[in-house]
């Protein structure tokens, strides 16, 4: 009888062992994915056409949010920053006009640039840009994004201290800079980095081909 005792709070005893332990390692995996989400990667879902054929509707992607600096939680001043953003980065910001989303777009200008846009040719400080990935819709459709806002000749303006000018690579279908100002460097999230998934609509058009694609 006195065994059979002792083995029932033998179990016990390792059944709330094992349960804290797994209470234990749980809770570690969650605080270390909240970091993780919080200053190292996060993933983000494309919903627009604005960046293609860069990227697409349906494509998955990853941000590297630890490269333009860590920043704390309801604190705008970040630190640990190995660079600013620059021309070409695709980067994920929060949007000026509404915080609560979150917008995908390149970088065109950084601080002091003078930006001019000419018959949809872009100017930086009067020379001609070098636009790899520019793309231009064969439906010239027009959006009614702005008062006054003529979408292929735009400028100059100069982009102010600790901004940026940000475009969409669909050049002709994308609601950015020139229809709604710069982007404070300290609202760029981070930059898109990796394709991990793509998929036009819920298992269907599986992108199989854009697995693993780096992001430029």
């Amino acid at each position: 009888m006195k065994n059979t005792k002792n083995q029932s709070a033998g179990s016990r005893f390792i059944k709330s062992t094992f349960s804290r332990e797994n209470i234990e390692a749980i809770a570690i995996a969650i605080v270390l994915a909240l970091f993780i989400r919080s200053f190292v990667v996060q993933a983000f879902k494309i919903p627009s056409g604005s960046m293609e054929p860069t990227l697409l509707i349906g494509d998955h992607i990853l941000v590297n949010k630890f490269i333009y600096g860590i920043k704390i939680p309801l604190i705008e001043k970040k630190f640990i920053q190995i660079k600013n953003p620059q021309r070409g980065d695709v980067t994920v910001f929060t949007y000026p006009l509404d915080p609560s989303k979150d917008f995908i777009k390149r970088v065109i200008g950084i601080a002091g640039d003078k930006i001019q846009i000419k018959n949809k040719k872009i100017y930086i400080n009067d020379k001609p840009y070098n636009d790899p990935y520019g793309f231009y819709s064969e439906q010239d459709i027009i959006h009614n994004w702005g008062v006054g806002v003529n979408r292929d000749n735009f400028g100059p303006v100069t982009v102010p201290p600790h901004s940026i000018f940000v475009m969409g690579d669909n050049r002709d279908k994308s609601y950015d800079s020139r229809f709604w100002g710069f982007v404070d460097v300290n609202k760029v999230k981070g930059k898109a980095f990796l394709i991990y998934w793509s998929w036009e609509k819920p298992f269907k058009n599986f992108r199989l081909s854009r697995l693993a694609k780096l992001i430029h």
